[in-house]
């Protein structure tokens, strides 16, 4: 009897739960309710075999399961998801005749894209947010219904709504469809969601922007809606306030105050640097060129354009075409280089090596153009051309995990410098890619063993390597807690292949070599915008284009100024004088407001003595000082690269 009863069960085992035998049948949520009460509050969807699935799942055979809550990514994914078809819904209800596009969630939110027949305004966002709380406090279920292809085509052509007829349409014949109910609201979507909207707590509508449908100039353009959920009001509060705080240090409108870059119509995507915004490039290059020089590499710099044969036989004519730019040269097809690989490839061909010559570590400031849909622009952070740091190492197989380890050590330096906390991702083969299997297992197990060796934690991120190779990515943390992808290594067996280079190994015969790509900085653009807004403006002394204001009281003192400004100009600090006829007060709130980070003021008294009255950008007064000991003190902090 109790083996025919053991029978009618399957087993559960629930993470950090242990086992749980159910009736076949049980919905997930069920089976939490069981286990405990608090555990179902708090949970969001459940995980299975690597895939996320919705509550409200009936179990009917023997699996193992992960509760996601919103402290999980994926569990945040799941509410904010939810979060934009109750907006969906909202819009629909108040708006009446419209067709849907995509509504994903995204990083810290979700959209949605609409096409409607009159333009939104921010007003409009008030009064959508209004008829979301109102289909929230209805808790209604959200519900799966699967269909064949045919059905689901005839149930969205029914309805108008010719996006999602042409989502339906590229799926396969013979795929099952997914839609999610909640009320008289269908939408297709491969879920999963919520089970009820009553889930949501805290929403807010953020924004109004455009969209081209799929990310086409040549389609529709769509309206967007984005807008953010937490489970709590207090984090949202926390989020907007982060928000508020992320508009102040804008890299765009930083840029522009403090004078450093600019963009031009003749030149979308094209960044313009300024005298101040050179002085931040260049020191930022010089401190690069210092280190590599110090850690063993070699600088070499290749052209900009270079003919088409060479971007097939590297792969990026296949693979990479639709980002590059093209021009002619006596009837023959040239390219921009998106990348700056191949040239080094030549670099290395056009020489003769020995196993004794490697590794050789080969590296460029290399300017690269990419084309980059113009919606997608955005300040330094997204640009058509920008330099990249780049190198490129080759190497005996056997060399491969320590100069892998040279490179995690050399790029953890330059992080510190600048105060950076970060996390590293391992990304692995892209479906479009090229190479043998073994050739990405060998490269992969390369890269994890290293990161094993080295004792550093890290995530997989599946599918998200190189075409031709799987890679470390840096994703740095700034002070708003924001992460940006910067530094990579990317281990490549495929390009040595397709160039043809060799090296003369000990046993007298032609190998072929290994090869590193990587960066540090990623683009210099971007990570000049990354600071920007890291530090909001106010630079550390060794990267601040003005390191001294001198600002004499009254005109008395001008000649006594000039002599400081061309004392520090000697010293190779940077130093501007303030001799304007205007109040002293005045001249240092513009000083602080510019993040310039000392100011000498320069009185009768200071005159009289030989000294300055030093005040800093954040301390205020430090009291008078002696000029040859303020120079020693500003060197110093130099030197040391204070943050």
């Amino acid at each position: 009897m109790d083996g025919e009863k053991l029978a009618d069960k399957v087993k559960v085992q629930v993470k950090d739960w242990g086992v749980r035998e159910i009736t076949p049948g049980t919905t997930v949520l069920e089976l939490l309710r069981e286990i405990s009460g608090k555990l179902a509050k708090e949970a969001l969807a459940a995980k299975v075999d690597g895939k996320v699935i919705d509550l409200t799942t009936p179990v009917h055979h023997d699996i193992s399961l992960e509760v996601l809550t919103f402290d999980d990514p994926e569990g945040a994914q799941v509410y904010r998801h939810t979060a934009s078809h109750v907006m969906a819904q909202a819009v629909k209800d108040l708006y009446g005749t419209l067709r849907l596009g995509i509504g994903p969630s995204i990083r810290d939110g979700f959209y949605y894209d609409f096409d409607l027949s009159k333009p939104l305004n921010p007003e409009d966002l008030e009064k959508i947010e209004g008829q979301m709380k109102k289909i929230i406090a209805e808790d209604l279920p959200l519900q799966r219904i699967e269909l064949e292809r045919k059905k689901a085509l005839e149930l969205f052509n029914d309805m108008g709504e010719v996006y999602k007829v042409e989502l339906v349409e590229g799926l396969e014949e013979g795929s099952t469809i997914s839609c999610y109910r909640q009320g008289n609201f269908i939408d297709l979507c491969a879920g999963p969601h919520l089970p009820s909207t009553g889930k949501l707590k805290a929403v807010k509508l953020l924004n109004l922007a455009g969209a081209y449908w799929r990310g086409d100039e040549n389609r529709p353009m769509l309206q967007r809606i984005y807008g953010t959920a937490f489970p709590k009001a207090k984090q949202l509060q926390e989020y907007l306030q982060r928000l508020e705080e992320a508009k102040k240090r804008d890299h765009r409108r930083l840029g522009r105050e403090l004078d450093l870059f600019s963009f031009h119509e003749e030149g979308p995507g094209f960044p313009f640097f300024h005298p101040k915004g050179i002085i931040i490039r260049r020191e930022l290059e010089n401190f690069w060129r210092e280190e590599h020089r110090k850690a063993g590499y070699l600088e070499v710099e290749t052209p900009i354009i270079l003919n088409r044969k060479l971007w097939e036989q590297s792969g990026h004519w296949d693979h990479y075409q639709e980002n590059m730019y093209f021009t002619k040269i006596d009837d023959q097809d040239y390219a921009v280089k998106p990348m700056n690989c191949p040239g080094s490839m030549l670099i290395f061909k056009s020489g003769m090596y020995s196993y004794r010559d490697l590794p050789l570590r080969m590296a460029e400031m290399g300017l690269v153009h990419r084309h980059e849909k113009s919606g997608t622009l955005h300040g330094l952070m997204r640009v058509r051309s920008f330099t990249q740091d780049d190198a490129h190492i080759f190497m005996l197989p056997e060399q491969i995990e320590e100069e892998v380890s040279g490179v995690i050590e050399l790029v953890d330096k330059f992080y510190q410098v600048f105060g950076f906390d970060y996390h590293i991702e391992l990304s692995t083969r892209p479906e479009k890619s090229m190479g043998s299997d073994e050739m990405w297992e060998k490269a992969t197990a390369a890269l994890h063993n290293v990161l094993l060796k080295k004792n550093i934690s890290y995530t997989i991120n599946e599918g998200d390597g190189a075409f031709y190779g799987p890679k470390i990515d840096f994703h740095l943390q700034d002070s708003l807690g924001r992460t940006w992808q910067c530094g990579t290594i990317q281990l490549d067996f495929q390009m040595p292949e397709k160039f043809d280079l060799n090296y003369i190994a000990q046993d007298g015969q032609k190998h072929r070599p290994a090869m590193i790509h990587r960066v540090v900085y990623g683009a210099i653009e971007r990570f000049i915008a990354l600071l920007i807004e890291h530090y909001a403006g106010a630079f550390p002394l060794w990267l601040t284009p003005v390191q001294v204001s001198v600002i004499p009281i009254t005109e008395r003192q001008h000649e006594y100024a000039s002599g400081i400004k061309e004392h520090l100009q000697k010293e190779l600090i940077r130093v501007e004088l303030d001799a304007r006829n205007e109040k002293v007060g005045y001249k240092i709130r513009e000083a602080q407001v510019k993040k310039v980070p000392y100011m000498l003021i320069a009185g009768d008294r200071e005159a009289a003595d030989g000294t300055v009255s030093l005040r800093h950008r954040e301390k205020g007064d430090l009291g008078p000082i002696r000029l040859d000991e303020f120079v020693e003190k500003v060197k110093n902090e130099i030197k040391q690269k204070i943050k």
